[in-house]
């Protein structure tokens, strides 16, 4: 027993090493709001289909973990993702005949971000609810002054043709939006322009959020963020792509004016389940020896001095961001000042701008205090986990080790039974 508790301790306190590396303030508790009914979305069956859920189960099972995690039934959790991971973060945004249009970089992302939603949970992290309707991509906009920003549409988000998603009902959490600086929407590798959330409450308060996936002629479009505004805030041209069927799954390929993209009908079968179902401890350990595997698997460099290396390049993004938009309040005050006719407008003017910069400065004061005291227990992690990742990943090659075994003494001892029957056979028949 003490044995057992031990074990379960370790493992514990692994997970939390592991899944805390990169530390993100998600909420504790209370999310989502409780529901009495399982996911469900508009049927789906005027679409012929030869596939069905089995399909999610056999295809997702090598790149993460399933689980069965109620209200929503078998949910899929992903292994070995990186730094700050977050659904619709390691990838690209492009303007096609669907609307925006979300090109992963992960060769599983045909299904989790184009099917579906996702959901958070304190213990297990992001989780993906399968879905049997394709879109461009689940997410909800935010817009306003320099920043466009996006996030994936909870499990309890359902879209009904005829109708679309044009309100959600409930906000969504501040931590769980992606936000860069408008400029940067349209770069292939955007997760290098994804602003730290910290910064997030400050940005959230000053866009406007938007809900715009629409049915047209049984063809889902997410027209999210208007053309002109991404336009206009990346100074180019937004170009229009035309989506192209792959017949196999794989990576998205982004040809000149098309892109080619597997999105199979796949229709609901609740009487499959996945091959291998892991509980939730399981899966947290599962999850966990991924991502310390994933974090260490370039032996040239230390997880230390990884995490301290993308710790710094989101500082310097923190620190980017919060000095143009001081820039932009100048500009703005200077503007002002030049419409207003009177000594008094612009003494009421110049009042005004500067309470404004004051309370801007405390905010990114605060912004600043916050991703120091996350990088801060990131490191603290990074130091922990060092050994242990050693371990769990000698863990894992003596069981691997052991399993081989048994495999080859199984069949050493299927063939000297082999060769004995043949033995017996032959003698008889002399």
């Amino acid at each position: 027993m003490k044995k057992h508790l031990l074990r379960l301790s370790i493992v514990f306190g692994l997970i939390l090493a592991a899944g805390c590396i990169y530390y993100v303030p998600y909420p504790d508790e209370g999310y989502p709001p409780p529901r009495d009914q399982g996911y469900y979305e508009e049927d789906y069956q005027e679409y012929p289909s030869r596939m069905d859920t089995s399909y999610f189960y056999d295809y997702l099972a090598p790149y993460g973990a399933w689980i069965d995690n109620s209200p929503y039934g078998y949910v899929w959790i992903p292994y070995a993702t990186g730094y700050g991971w977050r659904p619709y973060t390691y990838g690209h945004w492009v303007w096609t005949s669907h609307g925006w249009t979300w090109i992963s970089n992960y060769e599983w992302g045909w299904a989790p971000f184009h099917y579906g939603r996702w959901g958070w949970d304190i213990s297990l992290g992001w989780y993906w609810v399968p879905g049997y309707v394709w879109a461009p991509a689940w997410v909800t906009w935010r817009n306003g002054g320099a920043y466009i920003g996006w996030a994936s549409l909870p499990p309890d988000v359902e879209f009904v043709f005829g109708v679309g998603v044009m309100s959600l009902p409930y906000p969504i959490p501040d931590t769980f939006w992606v936000f860069v600086d408008g400029r940067y929407f349209l770069q292939t590798g955007i997760y290098n322009y994804v602003l730290p959330v910290e910064r997030n409450a400050t940005i959230v308060r000053t866009t406007i959020s938007k809900v715009n996936i629409l049915d047209r002629n049984r063809v889902i479009v997410n027209e999210g963020i208007d053309v002109d505004t991404v336009s206009r805030l990346t100074q180019t041209t937004v170009s229009k792509y035309a989506l192209m069927d792959m017949r196999q799954p794989g990576s998205v390929k982004v040809r000149s004016g098309e892109i080619e993209i597997y999105r199979p009908s796949i229709r609901e079968n609740d009487r499959v389940e996945p091959r291998i179902v892991l509980s939730r401890d399981e899966a947290k350990e599962e999850v966990a020896r991924s991502r310390i595997l994933k974090a260490t698997e370039d032996s040239s460099q230390t997880l230390e001095s990884r995490v301290k290396e993308e710790q710094s390049r989101e500082m310097k993004r923190l620190e980017e961001s919060q000095k143009e938009e001081m820039k932009r309040i100048t500009r703005s005050k200077e503007e002002q000042a030049e419409k207003a006719k009177t000594a008094r407008e612009k003494e009421e003017l110049e009042k005004e701008y500067e309470n404004k910069l004051v309370e801007v400065e405390q905010k990114h004061k605060t912004e600043r205090t916050l991703i120091e005291q996350r990088h801060e227990k990131e490191a603290k992690k990074a130091k922990e986990i060092k050994p242990e990742a050693k371990k769990t990943e000698k863990k894992a090659a003596e069981k691997t080790k052991k399993k081989d075994t048994k495999k080859t003494a199984k069949t050493d001892k299927d063939s000297k039974e082999s060769n004995s029957t043949k033995t017996k056979k032959i003698r008889v028949s002399r």
